[in-house]
């Protein structure tokens, strides 16, 4: 796979094509993964969860997010790497200019950030800046413990048209990229027709320009025992690891996932 550029995404974007990307958070993943036709790559602080086993992504630090993006980089194939900047990176603009660039330096090549609008002065401070940035909308879950739990956000029609408005101001700022977490299929659908950045969807409906699982997700394994709604394990028609990413990638290049049951309604 040739590498992947903001250029390729717009392309994609453009002509229709859906983006895959998959959470990865080491060398032999990123080959496998990359090798398979992943085009993205996140080095999410969904780390904390799956690799760590904590209840949650508030205790990942940027230096786990840098040597797993160090490790992401060793393996990749020509896939776009991404990378979280974890609870309370960018509390003040000097922390999240600082904290991205060490990001950046460990080998990613966006750094994503979780919010709304309150996001769009260091958003433009980091794009002036060279780093290209992915805005994380919906259920953020750094903002677990603010929403009172892991909830679809969106369903209201006040809070569905501030996204929206949320969503213009961030491509606005210099976002390259949106990223829409457990939201109504509608509303993803809005909003990827009101930007012009590609917008990737976890649990928000086939219609926007790409999907992303956590890998662990995909593939059956989980701490909990629980599955998530937006969520198919892969894994469990082809048993096999590379043949289940590669089937990933195949299913939601041909829109046959996210299915209608894996998502959420207004």
């Amino acid at each position: 796979m040739a590498d992947v550029t903001l250029t390729t995404l717009q392309g994609l974007k453009q002509k229709g094509e859906k983006i895959v990307m998959l959470t990865c958070y080491d060398a032999t993943f990123a080959k496998t993964a990359s090798e398979a036709g992943v085009e993205m790559l996140l080095i999410g602080d969904s780390l904390g969860m799956v690799l760590q086993g904590h209840d949650s992504t508030l205790p990942v630090s940027v230096e786990e997010m840098a040597y797993h993006t160090a490790c992401v980089k060793r393996g990749n194939r020509g896939a776009m790497i991404v990378t979280d900047l974890p609870f309370m990176a960018n509390a003040t603009i000097e922390q999240t200019l600082n904290n991205s660039a060490a990001l950046m330096k460990a080998g990613a090549h966006m750094i994503k950030v979780e919010g709304t609008a309150w996001l769009a002065e260091s958003i433009r401070l980091l794009a002036e800046r060279g780093i290209p940035v992915c805005a994380h909308m919906g259920l953020t879950p750094q903002a677990v413990n603010i929403f009172g739990g892991y909830k679809v956000q969106g369903r209201q029609e006040a809070q569905a048209q501030q996204m929206v408005e949320d969503a213009k101001a961030l491509e606005a700022a210099g976002a390259a990229l949106l990223l829409l977490e457990c939201v109504p299929s509608e509303l993803a659908a809005r909003i990827t027709q009101a930007v012009s950045v590609p917008v990737i969807g976890i649990g928000a409906g086939s219609e926007t320009d790409g999907q992303v699982l956590v890998l662990h997700d995909m593939l059956g394994l989980s701490l909990s025992g629980r599955t998530p709604k937006f969520v198919k394990n892969f894994m469990a028609e082809h048993g096999d690891i590379a043949k289940a990413i590669a089937a990933y990638v195949a299913a939601v290049k041909a829109v046959e996932f996210p299915a209608a049951e894996h998502g959420f309604s207004a």
